[in-house]
């Protein structure tokens, strides 16, 4: 009789190979066009603002629209892929939000730019989700930290090519341009169709076994060039659950856990929201002009990059909780320093400082959703707690353009974004349980 294994223990015996490489790029190259599209109104705000004579309130809300979108895409993708696969919905809502972005070019009002937005935020905001859940079910347990936190490095990185983009586009063509760019990913949807295989955990999870074999094979083709012959009923099934869905994740065994990750997830988002959509025009404001204001906030991404593929290896050296409390408190502190930021020399070394600690912090906290919960509702469980949290991506903006309105000036906007920075620091602290080292199998979530 053949042995029983579980999918986790064939993935963790191949080890990292080039299949999970494959599978990284993919899913990454997703969050890349995601983060692009997402980014673009960061560095168009002055010339709308300018355009259609927007108060400061108003300009703030530019980056705000998205994130209603983004809300109701997290609360649907998760639902979706948990039903129909990760990869179906993964290709739709790419083709979604791309698609969606190119009639901003047309936009003559305000209002209308802001409709647009919450539609295209919907396909922006379920990509992450689906993309986080997708490298926590394809990477093994003692890397699975690295590959979920990293993966988030992909969407900074579309946040860089987009202030690239505007630096040699917005001056001599104007900003309506680059929404036009921002339609070019609905090709790359083409291509997931092709490339892209279903995490071969939510295919067993649905019974649908044979096919899960098939997505293993191809594992240990591409590590052995041969693959082991398994029969059906050699794969080790999850066990029935009575709640799947959005009751299961308010249900007894995981309502402590969603609460942790939902209030964590929401202090987070309004800092690098906040900061990342105001970032570009403060600098333009404080003097620096378009092109080095843009530069600067491109060379924060950049470092951004860096602090979120760090983050994950980090996590799985010191554990998931240690991690993001380092990570909130270092992120605080930065902000305040680029706060009081005088010189050139001091804003440009402070904004990447600030750049690399926010990344670091909030791509930290991807792991610890993604384990949170077993396969049957890791989806909706992670698509709740990002929808939930860019609640706070959506005030963050609007917040710090009450602040300036008020008078508080540069060094009031990071005060503000500091605040949100702490208390994320003493909700990981109270709160999250250490899941390091937990296979995906062996993940029953963490008991209230």
């Amino acid at each position: 009789m053949d042995k029983k294994s579980t999918i986790s223990e064939i993935v963790d015996d191949l080890g990292v190979s080039k299949y999970t490489w494959t599978v990284y790029f993919l899913v990454g190259l997703a969050l890349l066009f995601d983060g692009f599209d997402y980014m673009i109104v960061a560095y168009t705000m002055p010339q709308m603002a300018k355009e259609w004579a927007l108060t400061k309130i108003q300009t703030g809300s530019l980056s705000s629209w998205s994130v209603i979108g983004l809300i109701f895409g997290g609360v649907m993708s998760g639902l979706i892929s948990d039903f129909i696969g990760r990869k179906k919905t993964l290709i739709f809502f790419v083709a979604f939000y791309s698609l969606l972005t190119l009639p901003i070019y047309f936009a003559q009002s305000f209002q209308t730019f802001a409709l647009l937005r919450i539609l295209s935020g919907i396909g922006l905001g379920a990509c992450i989700p689906i993309a986080i859940t997708m490298m926590s079910e394809n990477a093994p347990t003692k890397n699975r930290g690295y590959f979920i936190g990293s993966v988030m490095s992909f969407y900074v990185f579309g946040w860089v090519i987009a202030g690239i983009v505007a630096i040699y586009v917005v001056p001599t063509f104007g900003w309506r341009v680059v929404y036009l760019i921002g339609a070019l990913p609905a090709l790359y949807s083409l291509l997931l169709v092709f490339k892209l295989n279903e995490s071969a955990h939510w295919l067993l999870g649905k019974g649908r076994e044979k096919e899960a074999l098939g997505i293993i094979k191809k594992m240990e083709i591409a590590v052995k060039g041969v693959a082991t012959e398994r029969a059906l009923g050699s794969l080790i099934a999850p066990p029935a659950r009575k709640k799947v869905g959005v009751s299961a994740i308010f249900g007894p065994e995981y309502r402590k856990v969603t609460m942790t990750i939902w209030v964590l997830y929401f202090f987070g988002t309004m800092v690098i929201y906040g900061i990342s959509g105001w970032l570009p025009t403060l600098l333009v404001e404080k003097g620096y002009g378009l092109v080095k204001g843009y530069s600067f906030a491109i060379l924060q991404n950049i470092f951004g990059m860096i602090g979120g593929a760090a983050t994950g290896f980090v996590a799985d050296i010191v554990g998931r909780r240690k991690n993001v409390i380092f990570g909130w408190i270092f992120t605080a502190v930065a902000i305040l320093l680029l706060g009081v930021a005088g010189n050139q020399w001091q804003v440009v070394v402070c904004g990447v400082i600030v750049g690399f600690a926010i990344n670091w912090a909030i791509s930290g906290t991807q792991p610890i959703m993604a384990e949170a919960y077993p396969t049957e509702f890791r989806n909706t469980g992670v698509s709740w707690a990002q929808a939930f949290g860019r609640v706070g991506g959506f005030i963050g903006p609007i917040g710090a353009g009450w602040v300036q309105q008020m008078g508080f000036g540069f060094t009031g906007t990071f005060v503000y974004f500091a605040i949100p920075s702490v208390m994320a620091a003493m909700v990981a602290y109270l709160f999250v349980v250490e899941s390091k080292g937990k296979s995906i199998d062996n993940i029953s979530g963490v008991k209230a």
